[in-house]
């Protein structure tokens, strides 16, 4: 465990994993009439009360000053609430795999972002390797989700705007982080403010009773609160250990995940040239994982 928690590969690994199961549950749950609002909400509070049991039995506690109020909320917009928000909405819509496509055009724009603002850039190497995974990502994009299902633009559009959120939260967490606090503590603070955000949205926009349609869905309910609390645990620790632009890598393993899972367990079917894509996409993340050992 002890490797494990510090290893930017293993973490890339298990965090992109754990956030591709996302896909499949939200498929799942949406499918089965649970409103998007609704359960980025159970992620959240999930994943926030978990944590914070994990942060209480260790003996500590969040220390709450306006610079980790500041961060907790700020995260918990364009990392969580609203992402997750356009995800679970897209879903329905371009099915568990292609939405996970998404996820691989934020390590593009994440650098891009990075650039441009001065923040931790990657070599040659960690560029190639970063520009390899998007030749596959567009492959995969070109064939417009199911095959004999193009997705409509409008929602290809919506889910564009996912990646986007995301490199905008990679970059800003890297850039404000506060000093001497862990990943655990940010992982709950985030999540709880999201939670609280989005229970207002539920409660303004849906009413209360939107909460009844979890009952139907029970199982997958206890399955996503858990990978979502094991997940953003290794989140924020392999956003210490690898950096704004290895982190968004996460968004390629989730891709392949998803697209394994909607194939094998929801029945989806893709095109050769989107399998061909997600090999490409695979040799990206081991290029820009290479790239992460090097030094300059």
């Amino acid at each position: 465990m002890k490797f494990l928690w510090d290893s930017a590969l293993g973490l890339l690994i298990v965090t992109g994993s754990l956030l591709g199961l996302t896909l499949p549950f939200g498929k799942i749950a949406t499918a089965a009439g649970v409103p998007a609002m609704v359960w980025a909400l159970v992620i959240s509070l999930g994943a926030g009360g978990v944590l914070l049991c994990v942060l209480l039995v260790r003996g500590q506690r969040i220390r709450l000053t306006s610079h980790r109020l500041r961060y907790f909320f700020v995260t918990a917009a364009v990392s969580y609430a609203f992402p997750n928000l356009l995800m679970f909405s897209a879903i329905p819509h371009l099915g568990a795999g292609y939405t996970g496509i998404m996820f691989t055009l934020s390590p593009v724009i994440t650098l891009v972002f990075s650039i441009l603002l001065g923040v931790r850039r990657p070599n040659m190497l960690g560029i190639i390797g970063i520009a390899v995974g998007f030749v596959g990502a567009v492959m995969v994009a070109m064939t417009r989700g199911e095959a004999g299902q193009p997705a409509d633009f409008f929602w290809v559009a919506i889910g564009l705007l996912i990646p986007v959120s995301l490199a905008a939260g990679n970059i800003y967490r890297t850039i404000d982080w506060p000093e001497g606090t862990g990943p655990i503590e940010l992982a709950v603070g985030s999540h709880l403010a999201s939670a609280i955000m989005l229970l207002t949205g539920v409660l303004v926009l849906l009413g209360g009773g939107a909460f009844g349609s979890l009952s139907g869905v029970p199982l997958v309910v206890i399955g996503q609160v858990a990978s979502a609390s094991a997940m953003f645990a290794f989140f924020f620790r392999l956003q210490a250990v690898g950096g704004p632009v290895y982190l968004s890598q996460i968004g390629y393993v989730a891709a392949a995940v998803g697209l394994f899972a909607g194939t094998i367990f929801l029945g989806e079917h893709y095109q050769l040239l989107t399998w061909a894509g997600a090999v490409i996409i695979t040799a990206g993340v081991f290029i820009t994982t290479m790239a992460q050992s090097q030094k300059g």
